[in-house]
């Protein structure tokens, strides 16, 4: 019998859906599996990939694609009734609003829906699979969890939530044998941190609060996915890796 730890970041034969994983970070994390072998499914909201192809941070080579909107409640559950065998779920959805809308209602649910309800939404319908296969799930949220975000209320919050869910869903359904870790990405460059990334002194002055002194990457964020969904990780559940270049240590 073959020791998993022989080749413990070889993921032929396994498949994984990245939920969000049509751009940025979802789609460097889908490529990390793909280039270990794995079979990937990438979701987004568009009716085909080929919608994204003018996106700079949008490759869909060798990837599957589905499309899942997320404001529909009960699309998770349909796309996980027809999706089969899944040994990895990434939960890479987010969305934020800028220019104080995130302090009106309306924006504050637009965002909570989809940062924290439909990461509940989407592990909650694929959690039959995964205990099948003794999978695990990988919920991406953000530095902003652990932090004020001024003008962003909803998403620091629901990044907060999705920290913490990750807790509770790592110790409940442990006994299933599915591991529950995340992510916290610092500054990577996507579209929804453009504000930043595109000016070159917002840029300028979030390189200097970073002692790394470079913005994250798509592919940063992979090799903490792929170590959380390998056996170099088998003893690890309900943990978030901060991934930040040392952004939040002071």
């Amino acid at each position: 019998m073959t020791d998993p730890l022989d080749n413990p970041l070889d993921f032929g034969g396994k498949r994984i859906l990245v939920i969000g994983g049509s751009s940025g970070i979802g789609n460097g994390i889908a490529h990390g599996f793909r280039g270990r072998g794995a079979a990937v499914t990438v979701t987004g909201t568009r009716p085909d990939f080929g919608d994204y192809l003018e996106a700079e941070d949008a490759d869909f080579t060798g990837l599957d694609y589905r499309q899942l909107d997320l404001t529909d409640r009960e699309a998770a559950a349909q796309l996980a009734a027809d999706f089969g065998e899944i040994d990895v779920l990434v939960l890479c959805q987010g969305t934020v609003r800028y220019g104080k809308q995130e302090f009106t209602r309306e924006g504050w649910d637009a965002v909570v829906d989809i940062n924290l309800n439909s990461v509940m939404d989407a592990a909650r319908a694929f959690h039959p699979a995964l205990a099948e296969a003794k999978g695990a799930i990988i919920v991406v949220s953000s530095v902003a969890a652990f932090k004020s975000t001024l003008g962003t209320p909803a998403y620091a919050a629901s990044k907060a939530g999705a920290a913490s869910l990750t807790k509770t869903l790592g110790e409940a359904w442990a006994r299933d044998g599915i591991r529950v870790n995340g992510i916290a990405p610092g500054l990577v460059p996507t579209k929804l941190t453009s504000v930043t990334t595109d000016h070159p002194e917002r840029r300028e002055a979030s390189l200097k609060a970073i002692p790394l002194r470079r913005l994250g990457t798509p592919e940063d964020m992979a090799g903490a996915a792929l170590f959380l969904a390998s056996p170099l990780s088998a003893y690890i559940t309900g943990q978030t890796l901060v991934v930040d270049g040392g952004l939040t240590l002071s």
